[in-house]
């Protein structure tokens, strides 16, 4: 089975980012996506023990797999990213 047959496009992908803490890398994680996707995204802000880091989930309809790698490329590029999970 070929990677483009796990995939069925259009679908509803879950996107997660792990990085620093601060309000800065919520609206730029978000801002990356909106470049690709336009919407009105609501994240969820998942912070870590230590308060060092946070979890930043946004959902959203995704329509090819060149796509989301355009989006992960985009989001880990970012300085405050550590990593898209």
């Amino acid at each position: 089975m070929s990677e483009n047959e796990l995939w069925k496009f259009p679908c509803d992908f879950m996107f997660k980012a792990l990085a620093y803490a601060d309000q800065q890398a919520e609206d730029l994680i978000v801002s990356v996506i909106n470049k690709y996707i336009p919407g009105d995204y609501v994240p969820k802000i998942n912070p870590s023990k230590k308060g060092n880091y946070i979890a930043v989930s946004v959902t959203f309809k995704a329509t090819s797999k060149e796509q989301l790698d355009e989006i992960y490329l985009a989001v880990n590029a970012l300085d405050c990213v550590k990593v898209c999970l």
